[in-house]
């Protein structure tokens, strides 16, 4: 086939021998399945942002760091080098959030490498030595639902256990191997200590999980592991190997509104007294 203009530097450099043809292409890359020596491995191929179709990026970057200050302040102000470096930055979240989880036992495809906008890794195959069919295309029995839930639920905990939260896990993107499921697509990865939107986003995933495997276990319906794994995260007692148990009983205490009126009132008056203080103060060095 013909070779992709990204994957022509990697031929002329050794890194990929042969390019054997396309497996995939979606909003954000384009999936090869190419050679490497005599090992068969997939080359995933990043758009660029003008041709990327993922929504409200600026909720799954908050809390990740730029590599310099000038970048970081680049980025704020979503200059062209903000704008280009946020692209890179965006590229290599999934490179390194592959690592983190591989080297932390999360069922993910192990990666090979980084070059020049293309990520090289394994190839995930079902039991006939095909490409994985994703989870959506598969419809499986009650036991094997319970099995892959079961299973999904403990490697979102070991994400989690590595300080990440997938933060777009469906049954789009769980590719079903011949040894199980298998967790793919992580550039929106999600640093689950500094990022204001970690629960909604473990919670959707989970959620997601249950829903899809909910379909063929209609008990697991019931389940409420999100809220169960996020407070023992809280209370730094979630362990890879913590029993679960999938129920949760929520806090009925309502809110004293009264009180809640009371702080934010607090907050706005000493808000007025610190602008009158920058106010009084701009007077002054204006004289």
């Amino acid at each position: 086939m013909k070779i992709p203009n990204a994957l022509q530097p990697l031929i002329e450099d050794g890194v990929i021998d042969r390019v054997v043809r396309q497996l995939k292409s979606g909003k954000e890359a384009s999936v090869f399945l190419v050679e490497c020596g005599s090992n068969i491995r997939c080359a995933k191929v990043y758009k660029e942002a003008e041709h990327r179709g993922f929504q409200n990026l600026a909720q799954y970057q908050e809390g990740r760091k730029a590599r310099g200050s000038r970048d970081e302040r680049a980025m704020g102000k979503r200059s062209r080098h903000g704008r280009k470096q946020s692209q890179e930055e965006w590229k290599s979240a999934e490179v390194d959030a592959l690592y983190r989880l591989d080297a932390a036992g999360v069922r993910v495809p192990k990666p090979f490498g980084y070059f020049d906008g293309v990520l090289i890794m394994e190839v995930i195959a079902d039991q006939n030595g095909e490409a994985a069919p994703r989870l959506n295309d598969v419809q499986p029995t009650p036991e094997q639902a319970r099995e892959w839930h079961e299973f999904l639920v403990r490697q979102i905990v070991l994400m989690l256990c590595a300080g990440l939260i997938h933060g777009d896990l469906s049954e789009f993107n769980v590719l079903l191997s011949a040894t199980g499921p298998v967790i793919i697509d992580l550039p929106q990865a999600v640093d689950a200590a500094s990022n204001n939107n970690a629960f909604r986003m473990l919670e959707r995933d989970v959620n997601n999980m249950r829903a899809y495997c909910g379909r063929a276990a209609p008990e697991l319906l019931d389940t409420q592991y999100a809220h169960e794994i996020w407070k023992l995260y809280q209370v730094a007692e979630l362990r890879r190997d913590t029993p679960l148990t999938g129920r949760f009983v929520f806090d009925s205490t309502q809110a004293d509104v009264g009180d809640v009126m009371l702080h934010i009132e607090e907050a706005r008056k000493e808000a007025e007294i610190r602008q009158r203080g920058r106010d009084e103060a701009a007077a002054a060095d204006s004289e």
